[in-house]
């Protein structure tokens, strides 16, 4: 039987996490193993659920209990579930839900970057990519084209951050995922090192006058591929790219220079993807 429990008091504790504790609140750096994420709408929530994470609340239309979300409901057995109408709960959380459910979830440990890659062939490697929308976009590319597992510098976005598990239609539940290095100075020298030592060759995705084409056979026949993906902004660094294999280019037409780090990634992931 749910527990469902109707909001009548929004400055309760419990609502916090919804309503007032920032995303770093909610990673608990301090206590990692406290830490909280939120999943948004039934498919994403599903998918953490198939994936074994932690269910602790649920905060939905009122609705949804026995309507889009009734599944949820019985697959989170008796954690609480606060309900209203939409207007109280967009007044609560400041936005207006997406499907109206969010979920409250444990994270888990971070795997290291060996672990996820053991029986990798492709990988992505993701340098100080900080938004959240272009986070998600690419880890939905990468489940999508055949990307087995993603790597972070430990500058990047959090992929349980609530916007970019909402792009990423729960993929990052779905695609291995892990930190490159523990500092900011670990990258790109001790990244490289760590990335040599499993295998790896190295494709770092910039715009230069002498990259390949991303569909250069060279690339394709790599047994263990790395493909690096640099900031929104700036690209990736200088250094980054010397120390990579391979530098790699979209071919682009009607002068156009280059394109958004997500679009980008989806392209490359395609070509360099295909088994």
């Amino acid at each position: 039987m749910a527990n469902i429990i109707e909001i009548t008091d929004f400055s309760a504790p419990e609502l916090d996490v919804y309503a007032r504790l920032t995303e770093g609140q909610l990673k608990n750096r301090a206590e990692p193993e406290k830490g909280l994420f939120i999943a948004e709408s039934p498919k994403v929530i599903d998918r953490a659920l198939d994936a074994g994470f932690e269910p602790v609340s649920l905060l939905m239309e009122r609705r949804h209990v026995d309507g889009q979300a009734k599944a949820i409901v019985e697959r989170c057995g008796k954690i609480p579930v606060y309900t209203s109408d939409l207007d109280v709960l967009t007044q609560l959380t400041g936005f207006q839900l997406t499907r109206g459910v969010l979920c409250a979830m444990r994270r888990r440990p971070v795997p290291t970057a060996r672990e996820v890659c053991q029986n990798a062939r492709r990988i992505a490697v993701l340098e100080d990519i900080m938004n959240p929308t272009n986070l998600g976009a690419i880890f939905r590319s990468a489940a999508a084209l055949n990307i087995d597992a993603v790597l972070l510098t430990p500058a990047c976005c959090d992929p349980l951050y609530r916007r970019a598990v909402r792009v990423s239609m729960g993929t990052v539940f779905q695609v291995p995922w892990a930190t490159i290095g523990q500092e900011t100075g670990d990258w790109p020298q001790i990244g490289m090192a760590e990335l040599r030592a499993m295998g790896f060759k190295t494709a770092a995705m910039a715009l230069r006058e002498d990259s390949c084409s991303v569909d250069d056979p060279a690339l394709s026949a790599q047994d263990r591929l790395a493909i690096v993906l640099g900031t929104e902004g700036d690209g990736l660094a200088d250094r980054t790219i010397a120390d990579c294999d391979f530098t790699v280019r979209i071919p682009m037409s009607h002068g156009v220079d280059s394109l958004n780090v997500a679009a980008a990634s989806a392209v490359a992931f395609w070509q360099l993807g295909k088994q």
